[in-house]
């Protein structure tokens, strides 16, 4: 009875602190997947269209909204969200938050892009972003007509606009 309590409670440690097994990230050159999730305002986005739209889709993941790091991030991405347009680079922000949380989040601090609400975590995998507990690991990508051409496995908060911005200068 105590062994079989033991190898219970082992197991449960284990898959709660265990990363998700993902797939790789996405490599450079790699095409955007043809994913598709709701929104803060419970329509659906298709990646593809964001990416018909302008040149360039910028797409980063976040462990959760309205949190510290996470904020910063997003905050980041709107206070350069003109300049970012300027050059044709709609943003789409994904985390495994509900559709209610992601329009508490993009109200309270005016987001003027999507946030798109990936509870299945289908966006999640598609991208190979790992999580724990749950929760995405923070990560961008960066695509131009539909290949990805930047990435940033381990991405900034506060640095997150100056991040693109400093690649796509540079391109």
């Amino acid at each position: 009875m105590i062994n079989t309590i033991h190898r219970l409670v082992t197991s449960a440690s284990a898959a709660v602190f265990a990363t998700a097994a993902v797939a790789d990230p996405l490599e450079i050159g790699a095409a955007l997947p043809a994913v598709s999730q709701k929104n803060q305002d419970d329509q659906l986005v298709d990646f593809s269209d964001g990416a018909k739209k302008t040149g360039y889709l910028f797409v980063y993941f976040y462990p959760k909204a309205d949190t510290p790091g996470c904020t910063k991030q997003a905050c980041s991405l709107r206070d350069a969200y003109a300049k970012l347009t300027e050059i044709g680079v709609s943003v789409y922000g994904v985390s495994s938050d509900k559709v209610a949380e992601q329009k508490v989040f993009k109200a309270k601090y005016k987001l003027p892009f999507d946030l798109l609400a990936d509870h299945d975590k289908s966006v999640i995998l598609a991208f190979g972003v790992p999580t724990t507990l749950g929760f995405s690991s923070r990560q961008a990508f960066l695509f131009k007509d539909g290949k990805l051409v930047w990435r940033d496995l381990s991405a900034s908060t506060a640095e997150q606009a100056a991040d693109v911005l400093k690649f796509l200068k540079a391109d």
